[in-house]
């Protein structure tokens, strides 16, 4: 059940922390609830919205200059309608990053709403470097020869590493007709020649023989296609290879 207004967050909220011990006032200098411990004399600001948005977290880092103990409070909506209602765990793990807490409220039609601590103050991130994804971006970042791609494109496919070395090899089979793939790789540089030639990722090559393939169709206009990928590459080579046919 979505809430209609941003004050209905706060009565749940009031009797979660006064649950804790917390003795609990609203709108106290502009914060929209602030809690005091009595024994330990800890202090919780929360700052509530009906949504998770910048202006949220702008808030929650403002409000660390008064308190380490910052907690941002937001609706969870069990439509689930909108991406941020997907993705409260990377919410967390942000939130968890900025040293402040985040929880979630849910409400019911014929019970009482349920408050749910997804991260507290001061929580540690749990998502560490991921050291294999890391040296993965690093691989393709320096095996691509040059920068193919605008950044933030989505319509046009992406001329990965991968798919670059397909168009040399589609350039070879182009350039000097059916090739065996020790001879495709002589010609591209390509050790593993012989594996996009024989996985035909794209849809590129075809086997006429043993040993041997040639390039279709829809390889002939990748390259015309990419061409400013293919020219770029052969401005690397030697000036021969591109103006004059290779001795097979």
């Amino acid at each position: 059940m979505a809430v209609l207004h941003e004050t209905e967050l706060y009565p749940p909220i009031k009797r979660f922390l006064q649950a804790r011990g917390y003795e609990v006032k609203a709108e106290v200098m502009h914060c929209d609830l602030v809690a005091i411990h009595p024994a330990t004399g800890e202090t919780v600001i929360v700052e509530m919205k009906k949504t998770f948005n910048l202006a949220l977290l702008l808030q929650g880092v403002e409000r660390l200059r008064l308190t380490d103990r910052v907690i941002l409070a937001v609706e969870r909506n069990r439509k689930k309608s909108g991406a941020v209602n997907q993705r409260f765990g990377d919410l967390a793990e942000l939130c968890r990053m900025l040293g402040i807490g985040l929880m979630t409220i849910t409400f019911y039609k014929t019970k009482a709403p349920v408050v749910e601590m997804l991260c507290e103050p001061g929580d540690l991130p749990v998502r560490g470097r991921r050291r294999m994804r890391e040296s993965r971006l690093l691989t393709e970042f320096r095996e691509r020869s040059g920068d193919y791609n605008t950044g933030g494109s989505t319509k046009r496919k992406l001329v990965t590493a991968y798919r670059e070395k397909a168009l040399r090899i589609a350039w070879a089979l182009s350039t000097h007709g059916n090739l065996s793939p020790r001879k495709t790789a002589e010609l591209t540089e390509i050790v593993r020649a012989s594996h996009f030639l024989q996985k035909d990722y794209y849809g590129w090559f075809e086997r006429v023989d043993r040993g041997v393939y040639r390039l279709k169709d829809a390889g002939a206009k990748a390259i015309v296609e990419h061409a400013d990928v293919i020219d770029a590459w052969l401005q690397t080579r030697h000036p021969i290879v591109k103006g004059e046919a290779i001795d097979e």
